[in-house]
Order: C-alpha cells, then structure tokens, then sequence
C-alpha cells in the first residue's frame, strides 16, 4: 500500500454516507431527522469520553507528573481560546463554508439551507478531523507502518456522516475537503520526518481534541452553541505547553 490511501478511503467513505444521507433525509420528517441529530451527539459525547481517557495515558504522566495533564488541557484551551477568537477562527469557518455552498449549489436555497450547510461542514470537519485516529493514523500510515487505523476510521466516518447528512445536507460531504487536508498534511508529515510528536505529546492533543468533541455535542444536542473552530488553535498548543512542562520538570 501507499503512503495516503487511508486518507484517500476515508475522503471516499465521508462522500459515500454523505450521499446516501442527503438521498435518505429529505425523506424523512423533521421529527425524525432531529432524533437522528441527538443520537449522534450522544454517540459524539460517547468518542469525547474515550478520548478524554488520553488525559491519564502513562506517557503523559509519566512526562509531565500526574498534576500537570489537567492543567494542560485547561491552558491550551484558554489560550488557544483567546488566539482564536481574536483571528476570528470560527467566523472564518464560516465564510468558508459559505462560499463553497455557493461555489458548489450555486448559491441555491433560503437562509435556513445556508445555515445547515454551514453547521454541517463545520461540526463534521471537527468530529473527522479530530481525534487520536486522525492523528495516529495518519502519522502511521505516513511513517508506513500500514493505514488499519485509518481504515477503522473510514467506517466510523461514513455512518456518522450518513447521520449528519441526513440532517445537515451537502455540508457534510463538503467536510471531505478538511479530511483531505488535516490527514494528507499528517500523513506528508509522517512521511518527511518520522514521528512528529512523542506519545505524551499526542495524548495531551488528543485530552484537548476531547473537550472540542464536547462542544460540538453540546450543540447537536441543542444545549449551548460553542464557538469551537476559535478552539481549534489549542490543538497545536497542547503539545507545545507539554513539551515546556517537559522541559521545566
């Protein structure tokens, strides 16, 4: 196999649920969809769970001490936080979003199409593109050490985009887009330069990466709407903040 096909076969399995999604939901009534749209948030909270555990991973404990993970994850956050709501991540986003609507239904629909396309493509790019998989998988598949992870990956995203499709439409297949270039990006990584980041590195990611699931659950599930794309420089912080404890213990 060749570096990037896992990339390749997940890119495919997010296009082929979104499709059979968007062919499905506008069949279903609205009732129905926004079932489907709760059950993917609990099903959301449930990976953020899994990958929040990184956050007691030996690597990082052993690294950083059993007091500093937390503290971490709280400070990649804040700062993270700050960075990104001055830059104007998540408006950003967006506007992105957007304009490839746009580009792509040629600026077809009302206001209310718009608003789902938007919040499909950014709540799945988030989902798909974080977590330990996406960062573990594509370094591995980089490094040549097989894509199985990926290929895992590629299973779990074709439902969870069969479900938001169903709900959100073509934003989600448009979401593919942030699949190609976070995980193309990480696999050219692995690839150009071994292992980028120790394990205690890509736990502390993977704590952070846990907490913007969170966010975006929150807001399939209708309780608050949080501003997670501003989050999202906090994923490069974690493992700057942990290599700083590393170094300072």
């Amino acid at each position: 196999m060749f570096p990037g096909l896992g990339t390749l076969v997940n890119v495919a399995a997010v296009l082929l649920g979104s499709a059979v999604g968007v062919l499905v939901g506008h069949r279903l009534p609205a009732r129905t969809r926004d079932v489907v749209t709760d059950a993917l948030g609990l099903v959301t909270l449930l990976i953020a769970a899994g990958t929040a555990a990184a956050v007691a991973d030996p690597a990082l404990l052993s690294a950083v001490g059993t007091s500093a993970p937390v503290l971490i994850v709280l400070g990649s956050l804040v700062l993270g936080g700050v960075v990104g709501s001055l830059v104007g991540i998540e408006t950003l986003l967006e506007r992105f979003a957007g304009g490839l609507r746009a580009l792509l239904l040629r600026g077809g629909g009302d206001s209310r199409d718009r608003e789902r396309f938007v919040e499909g493509f950014v709540a799945s790019s988030i989902l798909f593109c974080v977590g330990p998989l996406t960062v573990l998988g594509s370094l591995s598949d980089g490094l040549g050490r097989g894509a199985d992870q990926l290929f895992l990956k590629s299973a779990l995203d074709c439902f969870a985009s069969l479900a938001f499709a169903a709900s959100f439409g073509w934003g989600v297949a448009a979401s593919a887009l942030a699949v190609l270039t976070v995980q193309g990006t990480l696999t050219l990584l692995g690839l150009l330069l071994g292992d980028v980041l120790p394990d205690a590195h890509v736990a502390a990611l993977s704590a952070t990466g846990a907490l913007l699931l969170v966010g975006v659950a929150l807001g399939l599930l209708r309780v608050r709407q949080i501003p997670v794309g501003d989050l999202l420089p906090a994923l490069v912080i974690a493992p700057v903040l942990t290599q700083l404890v590393v170094v300072l213990r």
